[in-house]
């Protein structure tokens, strides 16, 4: 791959915890029995929160909820309440038209589509079809925000195609020739490999492509298979969780010393942290999206330790999450309510410059009807690496992508 190419694409850089508790957004009336429709608005919340996505499902749908009971304390939307439905699809996509014409019956005013990226994939047409913004705070699979089926639908991060990208310029940089990537076998990961790998082919040898169930518990087979193909780097693919600490922790057995890369999903799951081997993501390089010098990054660091606690770690699914609420409240406050929503998805396309609480300092998200992709440019994108203690250490040195924002 040129250099041009990378110039061109990235000259502007894109979990388990368990829910502490409902929220008051949780404790109003039950879906569908009565409230004040005049005095509330209704938003849909379709949370993988036990399927292969709640590791960063959960994480994302108890900032929703702090965001909502936020917005709820300073007095709601124009003197109106939030009121949350909850669906969930468990990231599968043959159940995401179902859940989403549940939450929409259960009088869903604005959707919040929390779950894996194939499942939201699944769900656009039943989101057009019911005239419904719908927003995917944690997908990065940059067709979501794409036609066909878009016009409703809407995603914030960076797509993953571009960290592809990224890796391909890191790849470059070191002067690695091959690479072997190890994945788990869910639909969301079948989605973004198809779209990752080609651009991996650009750029490298992949030498090896290994899958494995994502509760598989033994990847010894598939990792000594890519040992035999002495790759220059790894990728590991994966939603996070379970996989991915045993991903880790047997590469580090088998292949000590070569570098892995990985997408955002272990730098935001703190909980995988201690559970790796002690030393097993000192080798790893993820695509982070948290930068400290993005003052709304540290403004939402502090909201969010003030409610769980100082040890509390700030991931991009916080950010992207809370984002996401403030977004919605932004479009529903300038269309007058929200009891036209194809008005709120016309105030949605209008939003320009929103200070992003994740990227780099100065980072915006911005719609317009033909960019559905919140992300202006690519100062989200951070290489992102860990110590020997598998606790992150912040931007990785040896490469990062160029950023110029806009």
């Amino acid at each position: 791959m040129k250099s041009q190419r990378l110039l061109a694409l990235f000259g502007a850089a894109t979990l388990a915890i368990t829910l502490a508790g409902c929220s008051a957004a949780d404790e109003a009336p039950d879906a569908g029995s009565g409230g004040d429709p005049a005095g509330e608005i209704v938003f849909g919340l379709d949370e993988d929160s036990t399927g292969p996505g709640a590791s960063y499902a959960v994480i994302a749908g108890k900032t929703i909820r702090m965001a909502v009971d936020e917005i709820n304390a300073a007095g709601g939307i124009d003197g109106k309440k939030i009121r949350i439905v909850v669906g969930n699809d468990e990231s599968d996509p043959t159940k995401t038209p179902t859940v989403v014409r549940k939450l929409v019956d259960e009088g869903a005013q604005v959707l919040l589509l929390d779950t894996g990226s194939g499942a939201v994939l699944q769900g656009k047409s039943v989101v057009k079809q019911a005239g419904i913004p719908a927003i995917a705070p944690t997908a990065v699979t940059t067709s979501v925000a794409l036609p066909p089926d878009n016009e409703f639908t809407y995603m914030l991060a960076n797509g993953v195609d571009q960290f592809a990208e990224a890796y391909c310029g890191a790849i470059e940089k070191k002067g690695f020739e091959s690479i072997a990537i190890l994945s788990d076998a869910s639909p969301a990961i079948d989605n973004i490999n198809k779209l990752i790998v080609p651009i991996l082919e650009d750029c490298a040898d992949v030498v090896a492509e290994e899958t494995a169930p994502v509760d598989a518990a033994d990847l010894t087979a598939q990792v000594a298979r890519i040992k035999q193909q002495e790759p220059d780097v790894i990728l590991v693919s994966s939603l996070g969780g379970n996989f991915e600490v045993l991903a880790h922790n047997t590469l580090f057995q088998q292949l000590p010393g070569v570098l892995r890369f990985s997408l955002a999903s272990i730098g935001n799951q703190p909980d995988s942290w201690k559970r790796t081997t002690p030393g097993a993501l000192a080798d790893v390089v993820y695509m982070g999206a948290l930068n400290m010098d993005n003052p709304k990054t540290v403004e939402l660091e502090k909201k969010l330790k003030e409610i769980n606690g100082d040890d509390y770690r700030l991931t991009a699914y916080d950010a992207q999450a809370y984002d996401s609420v403030y977004l919605l409240k932004t479009a529903i406050e300038a269309a007058g309510g929200a009891d036209d929503p194809k008005a709120v998805r016309d105030e949605l396309d209008k939003i320009s410059g929103f200070p992003a609480s994740f990227g780099q300092a100065g980072f915006t998200l911005s719609f317009t009807p033909e960019k559905h992709m919140g992300a202006d440019g690519l100062c989200g994108l951070v290489l992102s690496g860990f110590d020997e203690n598998n606790e992150p250490t912040g931007a990785w040195e040896d490469f990062q992508v160029p950023c110029e924002l806009k």
